[in-house]
């Protein structure tokens, strides 16, 4: 395998009197198309036998589904059909699309029909209508968005919460499962109806009139909130970002990308980027049925047996896992590896330990190896913000700005914080004139609400490190500030794979603790084997091991804002609806010690669960 093509970057930087940075790239970001669904059919008109999109269809019992290809002629058609049914049924900006479903050709179909006429959609997380029965998110959406449309993959699964939550005018399109007779409530369109639909001239102008700030669809985070906000995603927003991407991996207009993915699209990362960097680059996405946890890892390790991307990205936790797998399988490995150009990880700090065993096994299958790489961005920057393409050997740097984006980085709290400025920052959130206003400076930069510092002091050309949430970093007793971001990478770092994410506690006191969520894979490993559920985490080989690792821990430790020196390992699942968790996986901090409020008190009481630190000879 060739070395991979990648960019170079050359930076420029200014600093200010009171000591703010502004740093970006000498090079200028070059044209980008006026709206997505444009890019989508060039490569149509081109090639329109290419294949655009794959997924899995009905397996037979214990069999591997066979994969239903759309090209990217069919899909276009699709794309105009949808879109004219999309205003037929009088959508817009105003009455959205809004879609319930996991990814899936039919998904992602209907997100383009309604695109390519200037209708947004909004992709919501299936747990906000399938996790349980506290529907505040999805009622919060529906009085946000005002929805003319719900589209879901299987009626029958979403209507109760459809139900409770959306009156009887807004209509149902579903794939299957429809109800029928006394059930319907409102009225319930076909999936497949909508794709016979004859393209209108009313579409046809509808598209011609589609420009760069046309809203595309709408993105919700909660941040540290808890609480769903809709973030405004342009044209402008998703096509420049693909621009800066094309420019720092030009090794994509080399050949068409081949994705292999699994998350989810009501997130930024896959949503946006990674969905639409097939499009921009007349590539193939092929959708990933597994994900990273132990009961579905075994259908990403089948898929990636039989498709070998070129481009791949995954959480930290995914790619333990597929290390795990690799290790042991040769011809899982080699195809993984056989045209593989780049590896992205994000979500997640990636410890030490993975990324050498990532670095080692790439290295047996791939002469150069193959770059590990990850970057800074979030659902109002495109997301692609900060990156870098330089072979590194050890994880945590997110890079440099890319092509078109301005960093400005501002003294606060004794930290740098990060402001960012390009075409592709969201113009701010739907209906919430005060939240947009609170998100930008006087100067118009977005205010990202992370900290970095230099990766070597004072050269920004060696890029960032992340340095924390502001928002979750807060003082010991003593005045002193915690970093909890980079705090918390380094404790699940300094446990060696036994614990996923930690939770930091502390503000206020002398010192700090942890509550810790579990690697459950790893632990069954550790403890005897037949040790029921309940005795893992207490097991005195787990307790000895886990007490090990924080020994050294704190040991090691520079001072007191950067040693954990009590812990407790979660044995209770993190909550999707308390906000304690997305269904990416990614964990709120806040939001934990709110609603664990108890658990993190006993941290500092006589409680047989909380394993203390022996550092220094003290307890």
């Amino acid at each position: 395998m060739q070395d991979t093509n990648l960019e170079t970057p050359r930076l420029t930087c200014e600093t200010r009197a009171d000591g703010t940075v502004i740093i970006r790239q000498t090079a200028e970001l070059g044209p980008y198309p006026r709206c997505m669904t444009d890019r989508f059919m060039h490569w149509a008109q081109l090639d329109p036998g290419r294949l655009w999109m794959a997924e899995r269809g009905q397996a037979d019992m214990g069999q591997v589904s066979a994969w239903q290809r759309t090209s990217y002629g069919a899909g276009a058609s699709a794309i105009k059909a949808i879109g004219s049914a999309l205003l037929a049924a009088g959508l817009s900006a105003q009455r959205p699309l809004l879609i319930l479903s996991g990814n899936s050709t039919a998904h992602a179909l209907m997100a383009l029909g309604a695109q390519h006429v200037g209708i947004p959609s909004a992709a919501l997380a299936p747990a906000y209508a399938l996790s349980g029965n506290d529907r505040g998110k999805l009622t919060s959406v529906a009085q946000q968005l005002t929805p003319g449309m719900i589209f879901v993959d299987h009626a029958a699964r979403y209507l109760p919460a459809i139900d409770a939550v959306f009156g009887p005018d807004v209509a149902l399109v579903c794939q299957t499962g429809g109800p029928k007779g006394a059930e319907i409530s409102r009225q319930i369109l076909a999936y497949d109806d909508l794709l016979k639909t004859a393209p209108s001239a009313q579409a046809l102008a509808a598209h011609a009139a589609v420009g760069p700030d046309t809203v595309a669809k709408f993105l919700f985070t909660s941040g540290t909130t808890g609480s769903p906000k809709a973030v405004i995603q342009t044209q402008k927003m998703l096509c420049s970002n693909q621009a800066m991407v094309a420019a720092a991996y030009p090794f994509l207009a080399d050949e068409p990308p081949v994705l292999v993915d699994w998350a989810p699209w009501n997130h930024t990362a896959s949503g946006n980027k990674v969905f639409n960097m097939a499009i921009y680059n007349g590539g193939s996405f092929y959708i990933d049925d597994g994900r990273p946890t132990p009961a579905d890892i075994g259908k990403t390790i089948a898929t990636l047996r039989e498709i070998a991307p070129t481009w791949y990205f995954n959480v930290p936790i995914g790619y333990q896992f597929l290390l795990d797998a690799m290790e042991g399988d040769t011809a899982l490995a080699a195809n993984f590896f056989s045209n593989l150009k780049m590896m992205m990880y994000a979500g997640a700090g990636m410890s030490q330990p993975v990324w050498d065993r990532l670095a080692q096994v790439a290295l047996r299958h791939a002469p150069s190896g193959v770059p590990i790489v990850s970057g800074l961005g979030a659902t109002e920057t495109g997301p692609f913000a900060l990156y870098y393409t330089d072979k590194k050997d050890r994880p945590g740097n997110i890079g440099v700005p890319a092509v078109g984006v301005t960093l400005k980085l501002v003294p606060a709290e004794g930290k740098l914080e990060a402001r960012l400025k390009s075409p592709s920052i969201t113009p701010g959130y739907w209906r919430n004139a005060a939240l947009t206003a609170d998100a930008f400076d006087a100067e118009g930069y977005y205010k990202l609400g992370d900290a970095l510092r230099y990766a070597r002091d004072g050269d920004a050309a060696q890029g960032f490190l992340f340095d924390g949430r502001l928002a979750e970093n807060f003082k010991l007793s003593s005045g002193t500030w915690v970093a909890v971001g980079a705090l918390r990478a380094a404790l699940v770092n300094d446990f060696g794979g036994m614990v996923l994410d930690a939770v930091i506690a502390g503000d206020g006191r002398d010192d700090l603790r942890a509550l810790l969520v579990p690697n459950w894979t790893k632990l069954r490993e550790m403890a005897p084997s037949g040790t029921p559920q309940a005795d893992i985490a207490p097991h005195p080989a787990i307790i000895a091991a886990l007490s090990d690792r924080l020994n050294a821990h704190a040991r090691a430790a520079t001072g007191s804002a950067a040693r954990v020196v009590a812990a407790m390992v979660l044995d209770a699942p993190l909550s999707f609806d308390l906000g304690e968790v997305t269904d990416k996986g990614s964990v709120n901090q806040r939001a934990v010690l709110r609603e664990r409020a108890g658990l993190a008190a006993a941290l500092w009481a006589a409680d047989p669960r909380v394993i203390l630190a022996d550092w220094k000879g003290k307890r």
